[in-house]
């Protein structure tokens, strides 16, 4: 509610007295209630239908209309990379999903949405006081939406993952379950927290450790974690680096690593890296101010990213301590057209912002700016113990144990900006939302087998180029 404002006059100045109005707050049983009645309209088994929208839905051209921002020379990578399985194809068809969810049954309650909402977007990194968590470790497409969005396309990543580790659909609808069970019970004890307690929470790695059910899972996530920790940016510069005529120069791969031959581009990056020292708090200036610039180069990464920019910038400090920065193309959100634009002009404050809003600990040089050209971009380190789960050839218990740590993850981030209780009242306490999204994300994994089938026959019939890596 807006403060209302009124005028008194004191001798012959006129002064404005803001009357800050107190919100009404409704108490945790009134918003379960609230949530509750919302089954009558929105009933929990609606969930668990998928049927394709009745207009004509060519994926081919959902997926050709996302690559408006991307690099012309790198559309046939991301291709690439999307056609090896029905999983990689998943992963870079967020546009695609996000129209189709825009279909389903909502309540119309919306929290900070990541928008990208995979299993792999999940992962371990540091804290800035070098303590190591687990969290969602993308952001790009992150905007307020309904929550729903997120939980179907996080169970349906497990399933098309659990297909393509060749489980039976009875397991992998079991790990979907899993992933809303955590969720939903989860939500419900962070609806009984105070709204510190809830933004204190973190999902650390001895926390993970102390979970594992027997000795061999607790070893197994231990070994992860020790790998974890070693993997910063001191031991990758020298592996995509070279030393040329005296400076550190980042090695050429084209079309995955390769540097800009453009007239003004190095003032060019000088100016956009200033404004982007700007978006840092004070404290943080002066440590980046303690970097200097040595290379930069465009790097092709991910799935869904592939062909917008994206650049590795190399830094060192005076006694040449490396320092590895990614700055990255932020596009808008392809769940705009669905919940509506960013309330940000500059698409990297908004994926800032929402990484802020939902992780439980971000990156100290996490900023944004705008190039030159007038691309959006944010910037963040390349590489600090960031690791995710290793999925491929998984069991369908270890499946199930990295199901439940998603889902008590996505919980934590959606708790943060929405309401925990009214969510929690609308799920419940039964299984039947878990069920409902189960079934639900057996059924749309075929609709995206079909899909990646259908670029796999967009390849052989010319429709779109692919460019395949023999390395990735």
């Amino acid at each position: 509610m807006p403060p209302s404002k009124k005028s008194t006059t004191k001798g012959s100045t006129k002064i404005a007295v803001v009357r800050i109005l107190e919100p009404i707050f409704r108490s945790r049983k009134e918003r379960l209630n609230a949530g509750e009645r919302m089954r009558d309209s929105v009933p929990h088994a609606l969930h668990a239908v998928w049927k394709p929208p009745r207009k004509h839905r060519d994926p081919i051209d959902l997926l050709e209309q996302s690559n408006r921002y991307r690099l012309p020379n790198l559309v046939p990578v991301r291709y690439g990379r999307m056609l090896r399985t029905p999983f990689t194809f998943l992963r870079g068809s967020a546009g695609l999903m996000a129209h189709d969810l825009a279909t389903t049954p909502n309540t119309g309650i919306q929290v900070q949405a990541c928008g990208d909402c995979h299993l792999l977007n999940f992962g371990l990194f540091a804290t800035p006081e070098r303590n190591l968590i687990f969290d969602i470790n993308d952001f790009d497409e992150t905007l307020p939406a309904p929550w729903e969005w997120d939980i179907k396309r996080l169970a349906i990543s497990f399933v098309v993952a659990a297909r393509d580790n060749r489980l039976s659909d009875k397991e992998a609808r079991a790990i979907a379950v899993e992933c809303v069970r955590a969720y939903r019970e989860q939500l419900r004890e962070f609806s009984k927290q105070s709204p510190l307690a809830v933004w204190y929470d973190r999902l650390d790695a001895q926390t993970i450790i102390d979970m594992a059910p027997n000795a061999k899972v607790k070893k197994n996530r231990e070994q992860v974690i020790a790998k974890a920790k070693i993997r910063v940016g001191d031991y990758l510069y020298p592996t995509i680096s070279s030393e040329v005529a005296g400076r550190r120069r980042l090695i050429d791969q084209p079309p995955i690593l390769f540097h800009v031959d453009e007239k003004g581009f190095e003032q060019n990056v000088h100016m956009t890296l200033n404004a982007y020292r700007l978006s840092l708090p004070d404290e943080r200036r002066t440590l980046f101010d303690r970097y200097r610039l040595e290379d930069i180069a465009i790097k092709a990464v991910g799935i869904g990213s592939v062909g917008t920019y994206c650049f590795v910038g190399l830094f060192f400090s005076a006694e040449n301590h490396p320092l590895l920065l990614q700055i990255k193309e932020a596009c808008p959100s392809v769940l705009a057209p669905y919940a509506g634009k960013s309330v940000y002009k500059n698409q990297g404050q908004r994926v800032v912002t929402g990484q802020r809003l939902m992780q439980s600990s971000s990156d100290i040089f996490l900023g944004w700016t705008q190039g030159q050209k007038g691309r959006h971009l944010f910037v963040r380190q390349l590489r600090d113990m960031k690791m995710s789960a290793p999925v491929e050839g998984a069991s369908a218990e270890q499946m199930k144990m990295y199901a439940e740590l998603c889902g008590l993850t996505l919980a934590r981030a959606h708790a943060k900006s929405g309401d925990a209780a009214l969510i929690s009242g609308y799920l419940g306490k039964s299984d039947s939302f878990d069920q409902a999204i189960g079934k639900f994300a057996l059924t749309y994994a075929d609709q995206n087998a079909k899909d990646h089938a259908a670029l796999v026959a967009a390849e052989k019939s010319g429709r779109i180029k692919a460019l395949r890596e023999d390395d990735y």
